[in-house]
């Protein structure tokens, strides 16, 4: 991505307020590939969404292995000449069966190695703590001008305010 000379016409607290301002200019004819909705202060949240013991450690683990093990046994299934849907079908099913077990003992062994650290799950995401909306130099006049018509800016803090 190339480096503009941008100026920040208005800065939101959330995603869909910058996102918002972006549609209203759009809506009012104005050249929206030439601003830029740029998140700061990046945080990282970490959302814990459950206890992790033994029992769903062997069950992810056998989730995650039993579709390898199917794709794997259809594919030799299919090297069958003679009858190869039969033969993919039937392999698939073994390998399903063989994988979510593989992949439930593994699932076991990493919880139990693990010795009660981290045995729990949890979501990451990156968070922006405000949205600036920027535009080209050349026309975040223009932009600024536009908002401020549109009210648009009211929920967030214009350049022109700060």
């Amino acid at each position: 991505m190339s480096q503009r000379d941008r100026r920040t016409i208005a800065s939101y607290p959330t995603y869909p307020e910058a996102e918002r301002a972006i549609d209203d200019l759009s809506d009012q004819g104005f050249p929206v590939e030439r601003t830029a909705i740029i998140g700061h202060d990046l945080q990282l949240v970490e959302q814990v969404v459950g206890h992790v013991g033994f029992g769903r450690a062997a069950l992810s683990g056998a989730a995650s292995g039993a579709l390898p093990g199917a794709l794997i046994g259809w594919l030799f299934g299919l090297l069958d000449w003679l009858n190869p849907v039969l033969s993919s079908l039937l392999l698939a099913l073994y390998g399903l069966i063989f994988g979510a077990v593989i992949g439930a003992l593994l699932g076991l062994l990493l919880h139990s190695m693990q010795r009660g650290r981290r045995d729990f799950a949890s979501v990451r995401t990156m968070q922006p703590s405000r949205y600036e909306v920027m535009a080209d130099a050349e026309v975040a006049d223009q932009a600024a001008e536009l908002l401020n018509e549109l009210g648009s800016a009211a929920a967030g803090t214009t350049a022109t305010e700060k």
